[in-house]
């Protein structure tokens, strides 16, 4: 192992940093993960770049903030040409593989519906020229839906192997898809709300999926996942593994044995679920006006009722402790092919959800922590466990991966290594970081698409947006449900004018120094 160890990298989507046993919560039954988390260094501040999908998932991948790599949202491919962790290991021996929910390219088509969102009046990008006119649409689903056989790249993002499982719930689709055909099922009579045995009513994103257990998707990417460690173990090189499951994002499907394990009796409301949110900025107010349904998109933030939240909860709760029954699975193949002392271990998360904080749930234009924040384990053999509060990012998981196979990272890289974390969980890696975020639509009625600013502090959070005279800023120290926004009250003006200075900063601070300059000119 010195010097070459395994990677096994778990991860799951949408996934809030206190939706696990260790994360400090009292009903959710996650033990396999509880016990990863016992042997391992535990980040408690966790926080995402971005905390949407295909953004942080290529931050991750990178090492880059969204603006630097340019997925800046969703429906922007990760660049072809763009460096990862992943190219960098398996230029150095390792055997890569991917299995399960990628989302570094676009899932769905819809370029006319894009069209009436962005500006397409002029033709050419500022960047032009890709290596090949089928790059970037290995992860469509409309291409996974016979059986014939999908051609793939030899090198997807640094990954010799992938199976991809694409979309999330029991709405998946890929290489996945193509596996229930192959088990003589036709997937359009069991997948999705039509073909539920049971619905809750109150919200078309609850429902028990028509699939049973054993065609459930995430039981699919575990299946490939103890494959792929069979195959590794008779392999001469290192490997790394990534396993990426798309659940507990919505729809909250999961199948008949996960659907009532919990009862609404033991979900309680977050502290902040009755915020009256006279203080939030706008879209935040729109919301409530329309508590119970979707303002905007179905897949965007939405208030809702004690009701629809229990009931999600249920669901959601069913399915993350499903997805912990997998890793139970995967992390006993482990010990069973002797690889445990030799294979560093990775847990973590896309991003997070709003969960019921200030009763509302989903994401997109919103930077409460619960979305900000995500669960972050890592295992190393050999180390002690410990938990750290030090603030640590996504950015972060790049760098780390390669000191930890004595690796360096390349030019342009914005994390830091956790590998000090590891040694002393008491030291402070940074005092501030930045969270990113852009999209299409116009949230916040300012004439223009979404783009917001966060700086999160050891203390504080600063949310800024373009083109808006509204903002958000709290004091956790004082206000830690953020329910008191100080951003236009005289008595945050001073913490006001220091978090802006210092976002400011930090912004410069990530702004990209690739390409290096070759000569003096």
């Amino acid at each position: 192992m010195p010097g070459r160890p395994n990677f096994l990298f778990l991860m799951t989507d949408q996934h809030r940093a206190d939706r696990v046993g260790f994360g400090g919560n009292p009903v959710i039954r996650t033990p396999h993960l509880d016990r990863l988390a016992g042997e391992s260094t535990v980040f408690e501040r966790a926080t995402v770049a971005n905390p949407i999908c295909m953004p942080n998932r290529s931050t991750i991948m990178t090492g880059c903030m969204p603006s630097v790599h340019g997925t800046r949202h969703n429906g922007i491919p990760l660049d072809w040409q763009a460096n990862t962790f992943a190219r960098v290991l398996r230029a150095h021996g390792y055997r890569t593989s991917h299995v399960g929910k990628s989302h570094l390219q676009n899932m769905g088509v819809g370029p006319e519906r894009i069209r009436t969102l962005v500006d397409f009046s002029l033709d050419d990008e500022a960047r032009i020229g890709t290596p090949a006119a089928t790059w970037d649409i290995y992860e469509r689903f409309d291409r996974y839906l016979t059986r014939e056989p999908v051609e793939l790249p030899e090198d997807f993002y640094g990954f010799e192997h992938v199976d991809f499982t694409v979309s999330h719930g029991d709405l998946a689709g890929g290489h996945y898809y193509q596996w229930l055909l192959e088990q003589g099922v036709d997937p359009t009579r069991l997948q999705g709300l039509g073909n539920a045995p049971k619905t809750y009513p109150g919200w078309h994103q609850v429902y028990q999926t028509g699939l049973p257990l054993a065609l459930y998707p995430t039981t699919y990417i575990t299946l490939r996942t103890l494959e792929q460690l069979d195959a590794a173990a008779k392999d001469e090189r290192p490997f790394f593994l990534l396993c990426s499951w798309p659940d507990p994002h919505h729809p909250f499907s999961p199948p008949a044995e996960y659907w009532e394990i919990y009862d609404l009796g033991e979900i309680p409301l977050p502290g902040s679920f009755h915020d009256d949110h006279m203080d939030s900025v706008p879209h935040y107010k729109k919301m409530f006006q329309y508590r119970g349904n979707h303002l905007w998109r179905g897949v965007d933030g939405i208030a809702v009722t004690e009701d629809q939240y229990r009931h999600a909860c249920v669901a959601e709760y069913g399915k993350i402790t499903l997805v912990d029954e997998n890793i139970g699975r995967i992390l006993a193949r482990l010990d069973e092919l002797n690889l445990s002392e030799d294979t560093i271990v990775v847990f973590t998360s896309d991003h997070g959800d709003m969960g019921g904080d200030h009763g509302i749930m989903l994401k997109h234009a919103m930077h409460y922590m619960g979305c900000l924040e995500v669960p972050l384990v890592i295992k190393v053999p050999g180390k002690r466990p410990g938990r750290s509060d030090s603030l640590v990012s996504s950015l972060d998981i790049a760098p780390t991966i390669l000191e930890l196979a004595s690796l360096p990272a390349y030019f342009g890289m914005q994390g830091r290594s956790l590998v000090p974390l590891l040694d002393d969980p008491s030291m402070r890696l940074r005092t501030r970081l930045l969270v990113e975020e852009d999209g299409p639509w116009d949230y916040m009625d300012a004439g223009c698409p979404l783009r917001m600013r966060t700086l999160v502090t050891e203390s504080a959070r600063l949310t800024v947006y373009r083109n808006s005279p509204y903002g958000e800023l709290f004091d956790h120290s004082a206000d830690p449900l953020e329910l008191d926004n100080l951003y236009d009250k005289p008595q945050g003006a001073s913490l006001r004018r220091d978090l802006e200075g210092q976002l400011i900063q930090e912004m410069m601070s990530m702004a990209s120094d690739s390409p290096r300059p070759i000569a003096m000119a």
